[in-house]
Order: C-alpha cells, then sequence, then structure tokens
C-alpha cells in the first residue's frame, strides 16, 4: 500500500498537528509520510507587514497538493486564505485542543460590536 503523503510546515506547531492527523490515519489502517515544505513565510526574514499576510505560510504546500507532489496538507486554520481556492478542498477540521481563543481589542468590547473592514491579526504558540 503507498504512504499517504502530508505535506506541512517544518515549524514545531505545525509538525505537532501534522503528527496529530498522521496517528489517526495510520490508526486506522493508512501508512502515512510526512514531508516537510518550507514556505515564503517560514525563509523571509522580512515582517508580515512587509511581505503580505495572504497565504504567507500556505502557498508552497498547497502547490505540492495540486502537483501531486504531497496527497494532503495540514494548517493551521488562521493561515488559510477565506476564498476557496480550485481544485482544492477543506476536507477535515479536527478537534479542537482547547478552545481558550481569545480577542484583545484597544476600542470594541466583542467581536460582534468590530466595525465592518476590521483588520483582525492571529497567532499561535
Amino acid at each position: 500500500m503507498a504512504s499517504i503523503r502530508i505535506g506541512t510546515r517544518g515549524s514545531q506547531l505545525a509538525r505537532w498537528q501534522a503528527e496529530w492527523v498522521a496517528a489517526e490515519l495510520t490508526r486506522h489502517g493508512h501508512a502515512v509520510e510526512l514531508v516537510t515544505i518550507a514556505t515564503r513565510g517560514d525563509i523571509s526574514t522580512a515582517s508580515l507587514r512587509e511581505v503580505g499576510g495572504q497565504g504567507l505560510f500556505t502557498k508552497e504546500i498547497q502547490r505540492a497538493v495540486l502537483s501531486e507532489q504531497v496527497d494532503l496538507a495540514v494548517h493551521s486554520l488562521k493561515d488559510l486564505p477565506t476564498l476557496p481556492i480550485d481544485g482544492l478542498v477543506l476536507a477535515a477540521v479536527p478537534p479542537r485542543e482547547t478552545t481558550a481563543d481569545c480577542l484583545l481589542s484597544r476600542s470594541s468590547g466583542d467581536f460582534e460590536q468590530l466595525p465592518a473592514g476590521a483588520t483582525i491579526g492571529t497567532g499561535s504558540s
């Protein structure tokens, strides 16, 4: 049986997420291979503001899926573009480990009070 090739970034968080998915697939009898792919966001030393954030940590991995270098990709959902990409589908969203997300804002009390078009930054550790 051929291995399922999972494309992932090399960061500690990305590797943990990909290894979790790999363990689930292995538990169901699939052979799995992790393929680490460096993205522009991983390589660049410029700030996100300078290089632009859209797809910065995903484009190279998405291209690898489209060109069949890997069979699937594991990403942090926050890194994915909001619009669909031709040829790709969001196939699964695993259970969350924690729901302790928070919104920090200087002026808005909660998410619903943010003005239309508000810029929102995300982060993970």
